[in-house]
């Protein structure tokens, strides 16, 4: 087998082609992986969903929709018996250690938030991802916005800080503010 001279030329051929290889394989991989990555984003929200809401027998996946004036955020109506019984409130928040934080936010019909649940994060393993504790998802449930103060306890509010993830606390707290605003300029609030 004959040599390949090692010239300025080859040497673009020989790393353009691996690009291309390269590019081409991870192009594939993500046509194959797309559909199942979208379909476990969905599944995580519809677990989300029915863990801050009440019981409730409708498909608040399938009725979803956005308001122009709460950029990305998406509400999930309840019903049971064609009756209201609760929304769901997607929120995000970009103040996380790690980026973006994704929460699910329960209402009752009163404006009380039913439940918190992480929906996608990139926080500290083992620090940050404290947020996703029940101990920690706990302390929302069935917290009226009116009666606290939704900022980390090491702010001055009233959201128990996780020990040295005081950044990710922070961000939660933010990302269930912006829920509770827009909750409380939706159309149906009492």
């Amino acid at each position: 087998m004959a040599r390949i001279e090692s010239t300025f030329r080859n040497m673009v051929i020989a790393l353009t082609t691996i690009a291309l290889v390269s590019a081409l394989l991870l192009g594939l991989t993500h046509l194959q992986t797309a559909e199942r990555i979208a379909e476990n984003q969905a599944a995580r929200q519809r677990a989300a969903i029915e863990q801050v809401l009440p019981e409730f027998d409708n498909d608040p996946m399938e009725e979803v929709y956005e308001l122009d004036r709460f950029e990305r955020l998406r509400f999930h109506p309840a019903t049971l018996n064609d009756d209201p019984v609760g929304l769901a409130v997607h929120s995000y928040t970009g103040r996380g250690y790690g980026g973006d934080i994704e929460v699910m936010v329960g209402f009752t019909l009163d404006g009380t938030i039913s439940g918190v649940q992480i929906v996608q994060h990139s926080e500290t393993p083992g620090l940050g991802d404290g947020i996703t504790r029940e101990r920690f998802l706990e302390q929302f449930r069935e917290m009226d916005p009116d009666e606290v103060d939704l900022r980390a306890s090491a702010d001055g509010g009233d959201i128990d800080t996780i020990t040295a993830a005081t950044v990710s606390t922070r961000a939660v707290a933010d990302a269930v503010q912006r829920a509770v605003e827009a909750y409380e300029t939706f159309e149906g609030v009492e």
